[in-house]
Formats: C-alpha cells, sequence, structure tokens
C-alpha cells in the first residue's frame, strides 16, 4: 500500500478509476484500508456510504481490479444476474437505494450469505435506513458493516480543485485555490459544480479565472 499523501482522486469524466488518480485523504482513507485487507474483514457484507462523487465508484473499481469480483448497479439488477454471480467470490452493488426490487436483494443477500460470498454495497444512504417493506430484508440490513466517506477536509478540496482545473488546463495561483478552500461548502459535487461554474464564467467574460469571478460563483 503506498503513502496516505499518494494523489488520487475520483472524477465524474474519468471511467478508468485508475489507482494513481485516486487521493487518499483523513475522508476516506479508513474506507481504503478496509478494502486493502480482504479477505481478512470482520463481516462479508459491507456497505459503503457517502454522497455523490465522494469516490464510492472510485474504490470498488481498485477492488475490483486487485480482487476477482463482479459489479451490477442496483437500478438495472436482474434475475438473470443471480446466476452469474456463482462463479464468482466478490459481489459488488452500485447506487443502492429504495428503488430497487426487494425480493431480487433479498435474493441475491441469501445466494451470498449461503455460498459465503462477499458483497459491497454502495450507496448514499445507509442501507439501514432505507425503508424496506420486506422484514426479512430489513433484517438482512443489521448484518452490513458500514462505512462511511466522509466530507472533504481542506487537503482533498485543494486536491480535488487542483486537478479538475488542471484537467481544464487551468493554471490558478495557490493562494486563490486557498481562499476557495476556505469558503466553499464541504461536498464534493459543489466542489465540482464550483469549478464547473468558474470555467464557464470566464469564458462567458473573456478573461482568465480571478479573484472577482470566484467571489461571484461563491456568491460573495
Amino acid at each position: 500500500m503506498r503513502d496516505s499523501n499518494q494523489t488520487i482522486i475520483e472524477f465524474y469524466h474519468d471511467s478508468n478509476f485508475k489507482y494513481e488518480d485516486f487521493y487518499l485523504s483523513k475522508s476516506n482513507k479508513h474506507v481504503f484500508e478496509f478494502l486493502d485487507k480482504w479477505p481478512n474483514w470482520e463481516k462479508n457484507f459491507i456497505n459503503i456510504t457517502g454522497e455523490e462523487l465522494s469516490g464510492k465508484t472510485h474504490l470498488t473499481n481498485i477492488f475490483l481490479k486487485k480482487n476477482k469480483g463482479i459489479k451490477f448497479d442496483a437500478n438495472n439488477l436482474k434475475d438473470d444476474d443471480l446466476q452469474k454471480i456463482k462463479i464468482y467470490e466478490n459481489i459488488i452493488l452500485e447506487n443502492l437505494s429504495s428503488n430497487i426490487d426487494e425480493k431480487l436483494l433479498y435474493s441475491l443477500l441469501n445466494i451470498i450469505e449461503q455460498d459465503n460470498k462477499y458483497i459491497i454495497i454502495t450507496s448514499q444512504l445507509p442501507i439501514v435506513y432505507i425503508n424496506f417493506k420486506i422484514n426479512d430484508l430489513k433484517s438482512r440490513t443489521k448484518n452490513f458493516l458500514l462505512l462511511n466517506i466522509d466530507h472533504p477536509d481542506d487537503e482533498l478540496i485543494f486536491a480535488i480543485i487542483i486537478k479538475n482545473l488542471s484537467d481544464r488546463q487551468i493554471k490558478l495561483d495557490k493562494k486563490l485555490i486557498q481562499y476557495i478552500v476556505k469558503r466553499i461548502e464541504r461536498s464534493y459535487s459543489k466542489i465540482h459544480d464550483f469549478i464547473y461554474k468558474i470555467d464557464l464564467l470566464s469564458l462567458k467574460k473573456k478573461k482568465s479565472i480571478d479573484l472577482k469571478i470566484i467571489k461571484e460563483v461563491l456568491g460573495e
């Protein structure tokens, strides 16, 4: 495992989710280190939670690159998928919400338990907080170990801004970035949205990003 200062981060436009593109910080290090210990886990049922763009998909892709497994999107889970998991030890179900077919999810969890497989479910809301109608399914959710990706700290926000600006071939003075870090909302989606808006406003005004543009987007 690499040093905690190694640069790594998830971005919506990066479909490769490379190990070296992920940024370890206090916000996500505990989740990364837990996944890295497989198969020496306390439980076989894992639920990774965090807001949109917090790095859940990136973490599961890194996990699958190291450990064989199969991934499904909860919104597209089908009966046939229950047959596909037979040859895999690790199953990942992403984007779980109350919209999922509860009977299908219950069957999936039963297979995981019976065959002593491992499952990682990602969701914005902890699985124990999802109001499932099937009581047996509700009971199953109590078997999950919950791992939450916290709101980004200053170090991570700085890294996200640097990477996003770099992807857009934009250079910004570090003092301006530090100014943003101290004032922007601690939300992954808000940070991405902010970068998009300052870039758009800069293009509209046909001028480089400066403190005035930053303050305008921040609403100051």
